[in-house]
């Protein structure tokens, strides 16, 4: 299983939210040094995510986004990509892998356009609210379940999906590990995201056969040790 330590950024800091609230904000400091912790820890890939685009605030994520990448792991990347434009600058800033939420829903000829263009480096953004996508930074919900737009994203050759279970994002309240689960019913690589408190989340993943998985606040609040995860992440490989 792969873990991707998640920094978010806001503003040009690193942040975690409650919910995706954007009221609901814990400042942890410099981004680039929270991904350089994180590399030092063991590290293999970052997930990185524009929070300031994904409100639809003008921001400098291009440019911490490159001194993360500068650190030298891969780095997946989500949160206001909206356009062919907005996806080719993320490429150019570092990223090796981009993650598609919003503009899957609003203009899905962007997102066969994207898949067209980069293959397998396009990642499907599976946030849910209830079963049904959430969008705009989770400040929206619409009616097409989280699972049809993964079937259907599936069918467009995409590979790997982050499934998020948005009402337990940043509480540490535990991965919602049977949606996780059911989700790999579509035929994504399912990386789970969403309330992961601690190592015993880790396991049941792993156990399971999740691909992979986001750690957040999980890593920030102490509850979850990375070296110690990521020796369970890969134990029978």
């Amino acid at each position: 299983m792969i873990l991707y330590p998640a920094i978010d950024v806001l503003n040009g800091r690193a942040v975690r939210l409650l919910h995706g609230k954007r009221g609901e904000v814990t400042d942890y400091g410099d981004p680039v040094a929270c991904a350089r912790r994180w590399v030092e820890l063991g590290a293999e890939i970052l997930h990185v995510v524009d929070l300031s685009g994904a409100f639809g605030e003008e921001n400098t994520f291009e440019r911490t986004l490159e001194g993360i990448a500068a650190l030298g792991v891969p780095v997946q990347s989500g949160g206001g990509l909206r356009s062919m434009e907005a996806i080719r600058r993320r490429f150019l800033a570092g990223a090796k892998y981009v993650v598609l939420g919003t503009v899957c829903v609003e203009q899905p000829h962007v997102l066969q356009e994207a898949v067209q263009l980069y293959g397998n480096r396009i990642v499907a953004g599976l946030d849910a609210r209830a079963g049904k996508l959430a969008v705009r930074g989770w400040t929206q919900t619409v009616e097409k379940s989280a699972f049809d737009f993964g079937c259907e994203a599936r069918a467009l050759g995409i590979e790997r999906a982050v499934f998020t279970d948005v009402g337990r994002d940043g509480d540490l309240s535990g991965v919602n590990l049977e949606e996780t689960v059911r989700m790999a019913d579509t035929g994504l690589r399912i990386i789970a995201s969403g309330g992961i408190r601690d190592i015993e989340d880790v396991k049941a993943l792993k156990a399971r056969g999740v691909y992979g998985a986001i750690l957040g606040r999980s890593l920030y609040a102490g509850t979850l040790d990375l070296s110690a995860s990521l020796s369970v992440a890969k134990e029978g490989t």
